[in-house]
């Protein structure tokens, strides 16, 4: 009797046992995927990828300084020169006429308004080129004498020392068109030069390759073609400065002559004065 007890416990036992094991386990998975989830969110966030580097281009302007040929190298070097005289030259002489327009405006609002010549000319500043007009005007004037200059009348011997003094200041402000116009003429070809060099070079690369895939064609030609473009760049700029100065020298120089004309004219005009 006490051996069916002991057994009947028993079964009764096990099948607790095994009612109670399912909701466990069931319990047990929800905690293991909250566990989970919570370990995903505390995880650090990955890095994000690095960017490839950019590949370097072989065919820049850049990489044409650093490592082309001395034909290369050469042709660019010429165009920096041609570039940098062409700017000082337009910088410079676009001073010069800008600072003589600016003194021809105040000479005549002024200088024949004075009592005399010479307080005229010493109300002109030292470098100015109407002050070396007139003092040549007045020194020609008072010094026409000599066997040889005394066969040329006093007013031709005067027109003559005036026209030299106004040619000397066109000479200074016309000074530096002579290389702007020939920047703005060769430019371009020099540049072609590169560009026809690079492109035999390149040709004679794919003919010993044996192969000619685009991208043996098409870098090496653009690259050559780069000189073309840099030889327009310096061209344009020399060929613009130098049509601009040719007007401003025209304009400047009109009003230079009409200050000689006139100084010519009061000199003449003194002469006579003292003659009677």
């Amino acid at each position: 009797m006490i051996s069916r007890i002991t057994g009947f416990l028993a079964a009764i036992a096990m099948a607790a046992t095994l009612a109670v094991s399912p909701a466990h386990a069931q319990d047990q998975k929800p905690a293991d995927a909250a566990s989970a989830a919570t370990a995903e969110a505390t995880a650090p966030a990955a890095a994000p990828a690095t960017p490839a580097a950019k590949p370097e281009n072989p065919y820049s302007l850049g990489n044409i300084v650093a490592h082309g040929n001395v034909v290369d190298q050469v042709v660019l070097a010429i165009l920096a020169i041609m570039s940098m005289g062409s700017w000082y030259i337009l910088v410079v002489r676009l001073w010069d006429t800008s600072k003589l327009s600016s003194e021809a405006k105040e000479v005549r609002a002024s200088f024949f308004k004075k009592p005399s010549l010479a307080d005229g000319i010493r109300g002109l500043k030292e470098e100015s080129a109407f002050r070396y007009i007139a003092q040549t005007a007045v020194e020609a004037s008072e010094h026409h004498e000599g066997a040889l200059t005394e066969n040329i009348d006093h007013s031709s011997w005067v027109t003559m020392n005036v026209d030299r003094a106004v040619g000397d200041v066109n000479t200074k402000i016309s000074g530096g068109l002579g290389f702007l116009a020939t920047v703005g003429s060769t430019a371009p070809f020099v540049g072609l030069f590169g560009t026809v060099w690079g492109i035999l070079n390149a040709l004679t690369a794919i003919g010993v390759a044996g192969q000619a895939s685009i991208d043996k064609v098409a870098g090496p030609v653009g690259a050559a073609l780069i000189m073309t473009a840099i030889g327009l760049v310096v061209a344009v700029p020399a060929v613009l400065g130098y049509n601009w100065l040719v007007n401003r020298n025209k304009s400047v120089m009109g009003q230079v002559r009409a200050f000689a004309g006139d100084l010519h004219g009061v000199l003449m005009g003194n002469r006579a004065v003292a003659k009677r």
